[in-house]
């Protein structure tokens, strides 16, 4: 065997590792939902916002938590309009989003998309649009009652258990 032989020989065992390597790292990503958090699992009302006499703004949460996503309704109630005058509805108004959420030792991370009340895509109107990203640290919970904190208001939120929800994955499109 001459040198130009050998060195094609080892060409070729070294790409064909490094093909071999690289099938081997990859994996098939499943078209089913993920299980998510079993505790969180249901839909979550807050009673009474804490301090919420004292705030000029603050808004009261619905989650529902269905495997590894959440939708979520925010009631906010300001007494200092901050929006045009069309939207303000005297204090009181409502925005939805959806998306995934993922709990990380004792912080449970939301990331997701305004919606429209229909829980579709939102481009425009009124309040906000795009992006929903807040996390919230998981001070206790309990069966029926978690007790977070706001890592962006620092306020506590505690939410209640309205109705348990078993994960059933579905087909992701």
């Amino acid at each position: 065997m001459n040198k130009y032989s050998s060195f094609l020989l080892f060409a070729f065992c070294i790409l064909l590792f490094a093909f071999c390597f690289l099938l081997s790292a990859c994996h098939r990503n499943t078209n089913l939902q993920e299980k998510g958090t079993d505790f969180l699992q249901g839909v979550w009302e807050e009673d009474r916002v804490a301090y919420q006499h004292q705030l000029l703004q603050y808004t009261h949460h619905t989650f529902k938590f269905t495997c590894d996503s959440f939708y979520v309704t925010l009631n906010t109630y300001a007494k200092v309009n901050t929006y045009a005058d069309s939207c303000f509805n005297n204090g009181h108004y409502t925005e939805y989003a959806k998306g995934l959420y993922a709990v990380k030792k004792d912080t449970l991370f939301i990331s997701g998309t305004f919606t429209k009340p229909n829980f579709k895509q939102k481009i425009s109107g009124c309040y906000r649009s795009g992006q929903y990203l807040t996390a919230f640290v998981l001070k206790r919970y309990l069966t029926d009652t978690l007790y977070l904190q706001s890592m962006q208001q620092h306020l506590p939120v505690t939410l209640v258990l309205k109705q348990k929800i078993v994960c059933v994955p579905k087909a992701v499109n």
